[in-house]
């Protein structure tokens, strides 16, 4: 494939050749003139979104270069975890207080004013209530398989697992996109592992051992946004942001002046929350960036350098990968031709690699992100250590693995399909 340039178009600012790849205007590979046309939304005041997100490009270059420089290793004390645990206690308090001042409310002096106060503010602190999730909110996401099952599956993650110090993980779901990640969810914070089947049947051997590296080291790498305080903070002032704000009636007829300056109360109220919670947000990304590189660094342990970034640049195609393979899914075809659709259209993008790689340092820099650009995740990879990989999975084994999971591809099929 040859790079689709821009023929008699070159950049203004450095006379290099433009190129049409990526976004729908031309831009400059060298300079990346033209490259951030496309301003993330953040706010959605336009002139404000497009300082944000220079913001967030200089924030994502300044920590790339940091890290590269330096050993990775799970940040335990980092200025971000920090803020965001503490914000995290101080709202987890705060519920529990609310809860206790209405219970107090109700049982002190029953059957008055204060009886129906502290029903409501027991209400509060039940919407506002820590939420971690369960195993029945991921149903919908995928297959739940146990070890009997996929015994050579199932072997390859405990051998991945072993590698890079991370717990195995208690389930194991198939799911219906071209993604994978993991979480961990309830009150036991069950571990759980999803792994996409069209991406699985997208990768080479070696790369679904790199996949698998990466997917677990988030169980070992320190994220504080996979912690349940995390959680439940940013819920919170979600839910409280919600809880505050008012319909937009203030204009209404008949509307008295106690309801206009309580809803006018509850809109700013609501807006403190809102920007708080974003900052909240914003902080505890950059530490999940980290993370991110963190996993990289695991997924080259496990699968090697080389597999880890193959894998890594993967998802710079998945638009042409997710395509070719639902239009195999629609055909009736299964595993085998997704396999060999996705060696086809990622063999068609290879000469387009470097200029993918390049135009994500534009395009997926944001402060609402958990990952880095996918560009830089693959740049810190090459200009780390080599790794050589310490789980090899041969073509036999990957075969065996892929016979337990295609018992289940007629239902992705069908999803893909859809």
């Amino acid at each position: 494939m040859t790079v689709p340039t821009v023929p008699g178009s070159s950049c203004p600012r450095c006379l290099t050749s433009t190129v049409r790849i990526g976004l729908p205007q031309s831009w400059c590979p060298s300079c990346a003139w033209n490259a951030d046309q496309e301003t993330p939304i953040v706010i959605g005041w336009r002139w404000l979104d497009r300082r944000l997100h220079r913001v967030a490009g200089r924030l994502t270059e300044a920590q790339f270069a940091a890290l590269a420089e330096r050993s990775l290793k799970p940040g335990r004390t980092s200025a971000a975890r920090m803020t965001t645990l503490a914000a995290a206690f101080v709202l987890l308090i705060g519920v529990l207080t609310v809860a206790a001042l209405g219970l107090w409310l109700l049982v002190t002096d029953f059957f008055t004013a204060y009886t129906v106060l502290g029903a409501v503010l027991i209400g509060v602190a039940f919407v506002l209530r820590p939420r971690l999730g369960s195993l029945a909110d991921l149903t919908g996401q995928g297959i739940v398989i146990d070890p009997g099952q996929a015994p050579a599956l199932f072997a390859l993650v405990q051998r991945v697992a072993t590698t890079v110090g991370a717990p195995m993980p208690q389930v194991l779901v198939l799911g219906y996109d071209l993604n994978a990640f993991t979480t961990a969810v309830g009150m036991r914070r069950t571990r759980v592992l999803c792994i996409g089947l069209p991406l699985w049947a997208a990768l080479e051997p070696q790369e679904k051992v790199a996949l698998l590296g990466h997917e677990l080291g988030h169980f070992v790498n320190g994220d504080v946004r996979r912690g349940p305080l995390t959680q439940v903070a940013e819920t919170t002032l979600d839910r409280v942001a919600h809880l505050l704000d008012p319909e937009e009636t203030s204009g209404e007829p008949g509307r008295d002046l106690t309801a206009t300056i309580a809803a006018a109360l509850g809109r700013f109220v609501s807006a403190v929350a809102r920007g708080l919670q974003l900052l909240l947000v914003w902080t505890s990304l950059r530490d999940s960036q980290r993370a991110e590189y963190l996993a990289d660094e695991t997924a080259a342990r496990a699968g090697g350098t080389d597999a880890a970034v193959s894998t890594t640049e993967l998802f710079l195609m998945t638009a042409s990968i997710d395509t070719v393979i639902r239009r195999e899914a629609r055909a009736g075809n299964a595993m085998p031709a997704w396999r060999d659709a996705a060696r086809a259209a990622r063999a068609n993008s290879a000469a387009s690699l470097p200029l993918l790689r390049r135009l994500t340092r534009h395009t997926e820099a944001s402060l609402h992100s958990s990952h880095p650009p996918t560009g830089l995740r693959a740049e810190m990879l090459e200009r780390r250590p080599r790794q050589a990989a310490t789980v090899t999975l041969t073509e036999s084994e990957a075969a065996r693995v892929d016979a337990e999971v295609a018992v289940h591809e007629r239902k992705v099929l069908r999803e893909l399909a859809y």
